[in-house]
C-alpha cells in the first residue's frame, strides 16, 4: 500500500514524470526480485534507512509500514536491533524519527523486561 508522497518528491514527480515512473518501476522490480515477503521487505528497508542515517527515508518507511499494518512496536524493534551496530546516539535519533509518525507511546514487550 502506498501512502501520499510528501511535497518535495511529489514536486519532483510533477517536474520529471518520466524519471519518477522509472524510479517507481525500479522500486517495484526490486521488491519482486527475491523471496522476502512485504513485511520483511519494509522492515529491512527501514533498517537500511536507519543505518544510512536518512531521516526522510526513515519517515517514508514508517509511513508505509504503518499503512501496511506493521505496528509501532515492530518498527521500534528494528531500532533496538541496530543499537549495537550503529551506536546509541544514532539509534536514539532514529527512534525520534520513527516516533515522528508512530507516536511516542511504547509498550514494554520482549525479553529482559
Amino acid at each position: 500500500m502506498k501512502t501520499k508522497v510528501p511535497e518535495v518528491p511529489a514536486a519532483f514527480a510533477r517536474q520529471h514524470p518520466t524519471v519518477w515512473r522509472s524510479f517507481e518501476n525500479l522500486a517495484n522490480q526490486c521488491h519482486e526480485a527475491g523471496p522476502l515477503d512485504a513485511k520483511a521487505q519494509r522492515l529491512v528497508k527501514l533498517g537500511i534507512a536507519v543505518g544510512a542515517g536518512l531521516e526522510g527515508g526513515v519517515h517514508a518507511q514508517v509511513r508505509n509500514a504503518l499503512a501496511e499494518g506493521i505496528t509501532p512496536d515492530e518498527l521500534r524493534h528494528v531500532i533496538v536491533l541496530g543499537l549495537t551496530t550503529i551506536g546509541f546516539p544514532a539509534s536514539m535519533a532514529a527512534l525520534t524519527w520513527v516516533n515522528d509518525y508512530a507516536g511516542k507511546k511504547t509498550k514494554r514487550t520482549g525479553r529482559g523486561k
